[in-house]
């Protein structure tokens, strides 16, 4: 979507009230029984969004949740009073549900037992249709003309009572979402991307959650600082008391000993109680209160023979860093290189993010190990073994066989003739 095609910021109006004020919390079984029989009442898809305390809390749940219907108006559910919304899901479950990055809320709405059957995806549908920018409130400004006040999303939405400064930010959140949707609908079917639109709504859906990851603590930022394997043993321990304390007393984990302080140990290895508080990171409240524990775990880990120390990452099962390409395999790496310049020119012709068109981790996989048949069939099963969906496959099954084959013809041409045996 190019500037020119945008509404005009002159012509921007401030969206500052909901249409019928603010309404209730709900926060008993009656009320939420009232609102499910309002909602079961309403017609057309229905606006959802939830708000977590990322940030501030170890889980990822929700501690308010909004939806608007027509015929039902807004409504705001507090989930730590009313945490079984599985009513509300029954009576919703031939609807269309309108979210805004649905990937971001489907997982804490499902553990209230509310689990869309159909989907609409603002924020993707603002992608595939090539909107530079695609946050909520960016969207609304320039498909409705309406700005949003976007002045609490990053709060800690766990506390109580709610302001109610927050409360109307809520309302609004939901109040024009399924304007939004009707209108990208329109533009998605005017672009001949609908059917592309709906086959990633239905992906989401159906895409399991992910399994927890295998040593969460090599995601320590800055850990690629920590050069030997006693200092990664450091940074495992104290890794594990931290999501421990925090699980506990159900605070991001970053609230009770930020990713610094780790890596600062792990490099340190600090002995006493002193050492570790002449790192800086220690010194924060939080970190103070947990201080013997922290020297003890830098002590565990001091401690650990050598048979039992972290070893360093081995070769997972997908292909090495892009980086790494030209020196472990050339070939490979002009391979990635035609193939995401023909994706590029394809997502470019159809106005959206490369990697929405096909995935950046798909392109690789495709070229490291690429099928034996470079054919538009060999290339488009190989695409759909990798999760790729059949729309994108359609688009770009032919573009990305025509370069690999390409590729094997001028390395066929540039080979030298085989010198020729003499008697």
């Amino acid at each position: 979507m190019t500037d020119d095609e945008l509404i005009p910021a002159s012509e921007v109006v401030p969206l500052l009230e909901p249409r019928e004020g603010i309404p209730p919390v709900i926060e008993d079984a009656a009320a939420l029984a009232a609102a499910v029989r309002a909602f079961a009442d309403g017609t057309g898809p229905v606006a959802v969004d939830a708000e977590r305390a990322s940030g501030y809390r170890y889980s990822g749940r929700a501690y308010l949740v909004q939806l608007r219907r027509a015929g039902a108006g807004s409504v705001l559910i507090d989930p730590t009073a009313c945490p079984d919304l599985s009513e509300l899901d029954a009576v919703l479950a031939d609807a269309e549900i309108v979210l805004h990055a649905a990937t971001q809320d489907l997982a804490c709405l499902a553990e209230l037992g509310f689990v869309p059957r159909a989907l609409f995806d603002t924020e993707l549908a603002g992608r595939l249709l090539g909107y530079e920018r695609v946050g909520l409130g960016t969207m609304v400004e320039n498909v409705l003309g309406l700005r949003l006040e976007k002045g609490h999303s990053a709060a800690d939405w766990s506390q109580r009572p709610l302001p109610e400064d927050w409360l109307r930010y809520a309302v609004l959140d939901v109040e024009v979402l399924v304007e939004l949707r009707d209108k990208l609908h329109e533009e998605l079917a005017a672009a001949g991307k609908l059917a592309w639109a709906e086959e990633e709504f239905a992906a989401i859906l159906a895409t399991p959650p992910s399994p927890p990851r295998t040593d969460p603590w090599r995601r320590t930022s800055g850990i690629h600082r920590v050069r030997n394997l006693r200092g990664l043993a450091v940074v495992r321990e104290l890794w594990t008391l931290r999501d421990e304390l925090a699980r506990t007393a159900d605070l991001a984990p970053g609230r009770v000993l930020p990713d610094s302080a780790i890596v600062a140990a792990a490099l340190e290895q600090p002995r006493t109680t002193k050492a570790l508080t002449e790192i800086a990171p220690f010194t924060g409240r939080s970190a103070r209160r947990h201080l013997r524990e922290w020297l003890n775990a830098v002590g565990r880990a001091r401690a650990l023979p050598e048979s039992q120390l972290p070893q360093p990452t081995g070769p997972g099962d997908g292909p090495p860093p892009a980086n790494r390409w030209a020196d472990r395999d050339p070939a490979a790496a002009k391979r990635l290189a035609a193939a995401r310049a023909a994706v590029a020119a394809l997502a470019d012709a159809h106005r959206m993010p490369t990697e929405n068109l096909l995935q950046p981790e798909t392109i690789r996989r495709l070229t490291w190990e690429p099928p034996a048949d470079l054919g538009d069939e060999g290339v488009s099963a190989r695409l759909r073994e990798l999760g790729a969906r059949e729309w994108q496959i359609a688009l770009t099954a032919h573009p990305l066989s025509k370069a690999l084959v390409r590729l094997v013809v001028k390395s066929e041409v540039d080979e030298p003739p085989a010198t020729p045996l003499t008697g």
